[in-house]
C-alpha cells in the first residue's frame, strides 16, 4: 500500500525544511485561496489565524476563534490542495493540556504541522500597532508545553513550529535566544522568530547571536519587512519563508472595491471588467469535468 496523502505531505514539508533553497509559504484563508497558492507554484499554504478569525468569522485576532473552529478551516483548506498545510494555532488554545490535544487533533485529520506562539492567553495579533499589554508564557512553561505537545504525536513526521515573540514583546535579543534554546531542547521542529523592527536590525542580532542557527530551520513572517526576498531571507539564515496574510488582504481591497463601484453605478456591469468571470469560476472547481462524469454513465 502506497504512503497516504498526510504522510506524503509531511515529508514534502520536511524536504522543504531541509532543502538548499528557501521554502515558501503563503496564508490562505479558505479553500480557494489555498487552490489559487497552489496554482502559482509556491512550496506550502500557511493557514493564518489571522485571516479565519478575520474572513471566516468576521473577529479580531485575539484568541476568539477556537482550537475546532481553526481546525475545521484548516481541513478545508488542506483538502483542496495537494500542497502541505502548516497551521497557525495561536498559543495553543489555551494550557499545556490544550497545546497536547492540539497536537493530537491536527494530526490526525491529516495536516502537516502546526505552529505555537508563546504569548498568554488571550493573545493579541503581533502586526498589532496599538500600546496593547503584551505578556509571554514562561519559559520553562512554554518548552514543557512544547515537548508534551511532541510526545503526543502518533507520527515522527508532523512538523512543529515553535514560534518565538520575544523580539515584539520587547524582551530583547538574549530572551529570544533563551526561548529559542529551550524550545529546540524540548523537540521543536522549527523555529518562527518574529519582529515588528521593519530595519531587521532585531533579526539580525538574533541570527548573528543564536547558536542554534543551521542546526534547526528558522521561520521568517516578513510581513513588516516586506522588501526582502525569499532568497535574501535564505541567505540571511531562514529555511522557510511565510508570506502570511497577503491573499486575504487582497480579496477585502477588491471586494471594497467592487461594492463601491455597484453602490455608486447602481448596475452589475459597471463591474463586469474588474472582476473574475463566472466561466473562470466554474473553470477553477473543474465544472465541466465534474458534469462530464455525472453524464458518462459510469
Amino acid at each position: 500500500m502506497g504512503t497516504n496523502r498526510a504522510e506524503r505531505k509531511r515529508a514534502a514539508m520536511r524536504a522543504g525544511l531541509a532543502a538548499d533553497r528557501p521554502y515558501v509559504a503563503v496564508g490562505a484563508h479558505d479553500a480557494m485561496s489555498a487552490q489559487l497558492i497552489e496554482g502559482f507554484g509556491f512550496d506550502a499554504v500557511w493557514v493564518s489565524g489571522f485571516g479565519v478569525a478575520t474572513m471566516t468569522h468576521a473577529l479580531p485576532d485575539l484568541n476568539l476563534t477556537t482550537m475546532t473552529e481553526t481546525l475545521a478551516a484548516s481541513v478545508r483548506i488542506d483538502g483542496a490542495t495537494d500542497l502541505p498545510v502548516l497551521a497557525d494555532c495561536d498559543n495553543g488554545f489555551g494550557g499545556l493540556s490544550n497545546v497536547v490535544r492540539t497536537v493530537i487533533e491536527f494530526e490526525r485529520a491529516g495536516i502537516a504541522g502546526i505552529c505555537v506562539e508563546d504569548n498568554l492567553f488571550p493573545k493579541r495579533n503581533s502586526l498589532y500597532s496599538g500600546q496593547s499589554k503584551r505578556e509571554l508564557v514562561p519559559v520553562e512553561e512554554q518548552a514543557r508545553r512544547i515537548r508534551a505537545g511532541k510526545a503526543a504525536q502518533e507520527t515522527d513526521s508532523f512538523v512543529l513550529v515553535a514560534r518565538v515573540e520575544a523580539l515584539i514583546a520587547g524582551h530583547g535579543v538574549p530572551a529570544a535566544c533563551e526561548r529559542a534554546d529551550a524550545y529546540v531542547e524540548a523537540g521543536a521542529d522549527a523555529i518562527l522568530i518574529h519582529s515588528k523592527d521593519k530595519s531587521l536590525q532585531q533579526i539580525e542580532g538574533f541570527l548573528s547571536s543564536w547558536g542554534g542557527l543551521g542546526r534547526i530551520p528558522l521561520v521568517a513572517v516578513p510581513t513588516l519587512f516586506p522588501d526582502y526576498t525569499d532568497q535574501e531571507l535564505y541567505d540571511k539564515g531562514f529555511q522557510m519563508v511565510i508570506l502570511a496574510n497577503h491573499p486575504m488582504r487582497a480579496a477585502v481591497g477588491a471586494m471594497e472595491q467592487t461594492l463601491a463601484t455597484l453602490s455608486s453605478e447602481r448596475k452589475a456591469a459597471a463591474v463586469d471588467g474588474s472582476i473574475a468571470s463566472v466561466d473562470h469560476i466554474f473553470d477553477l472547481v473543474r465544472t465541466k469535468e465534474a458534469i462530464a462524469l455525472e453524464e458518462s454513465g459510469g
